[in-house]
């Protein structure tokens, strides 16, 4: 006998509240008021299969990277997670299906401390939206629109992974679900300590999911200022180390689905920066500097400085 959709929540999403007041089985989650010394952040993103995952992708991996990439917003606004909620449209009930799904969600969810509180099922192509929620002290948010000129350009980790797998999907070759590039797109690792520790160093952020270019368009468009990058600082990732130098600039440039943090900060923070590389066991590179002349300028290997396109997904495009 086919599960129902209360059954279904039950067996796979419902679990005892930890920080909720109420969670999963009634009208509305509850969630204790913040302190006076704290702002909520609030995200949704949503998840399309063969538009944001394929079809075939591990259920646990899909589970996994719908949370993670809300988690990853909460990382670039220097939030801490407090909990999300989730919307799930089936085309049918498959119990083998969304055991492995809600491990791989409700493993990362104990891991970073985000409860689910709630959400909603129904019928339709399947589609993941979650909604996330976090905390913030006010004042220490790091927002798109606080780049300053004369700011560092600063990233974390390496670029350009996750677009070549995605490439190779789409071209029918895909890669082994063990290559270091597939797990990136699979599994991207949000990055909450980094955002975190960022909120006392860092004027402006932003995960990086569209691409570089794209996302650090919008920083400078927010904050009405432009931005040199140096094309030889950019860590592209060594899976795309055989690539032609074309190649490697277009996955890393604009490639998308890295979800490492892009952020701004003062030249004096320099040194406190990249103290994180110990403390924290991730990379961050400083890669250019924010300009008070409008536009994006790429310095290449022939040092010569031009602007580039914009670039980047668009799921409108």
């Amino acid at each position: 006998m086919a599960l129902g959709e209360f059954e279904l929540i039950r067996r796979f999403f419902e679990q005892p509240a930890k920080r909720a007041l109420l969670g999963i089985g009634d009208d509305c989650a509850l969630l204790a008021a913040p302190a006076r010394h704290a702002a909520l952040a609030v995200t949704t993103d949503m998840l399309v299969c063969d538009r944001h995952f394929l079809a075939d992708a591990p259920p646990a991996s899909i589970g996994h990277k719908a949370l993670a990439v809300n988690l990853s917003d909460l990382a670039a606004m220097g939030a801490a997670p407090v909990g999300f909620t989730l919307a799930l449209a089936l085309p049918q009930v498959d119990e083998a299906w969304l055991a492995e799904f809600s491990a791989g969600l409700l493993a990362l969810a104990s891991a970073t401390g985000c409860e689910l509180l709630g959400g909603d099922t129904t019928r339709g192509p399947l589609t993941i939206s979650i909604t996330a929620i976090g905390e913030v002290p006010p004042g220490a948010a790091l927002r798109r629109d606080a780049a300053q000129a004369g700011d560092d350009v600063w990233v974390s980790g390496s670029l350009g992974a996750a677009a070549l797998a995605v490439r190779e999907a789409l071209a029918g070759r895909p890669l082994p679900e063990a290559h270091p590039a597939r797990c990136r797109m699979e599994r991207p690792q949000a990055r909450l300590s980094l955002g975190l520790a960022l909120r006392s160093l860092a004027h402006a952020a932003i995960d990086v999911s569209d691409g570089l270019i794209s996302d650090l368009g919008h920083v400078c468009d927010r904050s009405r200022l432009g931005a040199h990058i140096d094309w030889n600082a950019v860590p592209v990732d060594a899976s795309l180390a055989a690539l032609s130098e074309d190649e490697r600039k277009t996955l890393a440039l604009s490639g998308g689905d890295d979800y490492e943090l892009l952020f701004t900060a003062k030249p004096s923070r320099r040194d406190a920066i990249q103290a994180l590389r110990d403390r924290l066991g991730l990379a961050v590179t400083r890669i250019g500097q924010i300009s008070d002349q409008p536009g994006i300028r790429i310095t290449g290997a022939d040092a010569r400085a031009v602007v580039l396109e914009r670039g980047g997904f668009d799921h409108f495009a």
